[in-house]
């Protein structure tokens, strides 16, 4: 599994992992029951500790997107897809207020921040 650690990154890795994972899982990367690398692989292969490692997939584990199952691994959960969905549009609403609140503030008009929004997401 490909996963980037940066040092440099004020995010700790444990976080860095857990939303490297995520992103695989919401894009279908990593499909429902698809099976994980153990937590030893992982922790060997980012040559990180096994305690970061088990953090990554403890929290996976508790916002429902992996499962554990004892003496078999840990696999991709059938999360709701509807859910993860509706979880990423209400972190992108946040964001988005926060902006408009920033473009309010600086006196940017929605015809300039619909133009840096046009912008930004052709650059993806």
């Amino acid at each position: 599994m490909d996963i980037i650690i940066s040092n440099s990154s004020n995010i700790p890795i444990y976080e860095q992992i857990k939303e490297q994972i995520k992103n695989k899982i919401i894009t279908n990367e990593l499909k429902y029951q698809e099976q994980l690398p153990s937590i030893r692989k992982l922790a060997k292969d980012l040559r990180i500790s096994v305690i970061t490692t088990k953090n990554a997939y403890d929290e996976l584990e508790r916002e429902g997107y992996v499962e554990t199952i004892p003496g078999k691994g840990i696999y991709v959960s059938g999360k709701n897809r509807e859910l993860i969905r509706e979880e990423q549009l209400q972190k992108i609403e946040g964001l988005l207020d926060t902006a408009v609140s920033i473009a309010k503030i600086s006196q940017v008009t929605k015809k300039e921040l619909q133009n840096i929004l046009n912008i930004l997401y052709e650059e993806e």
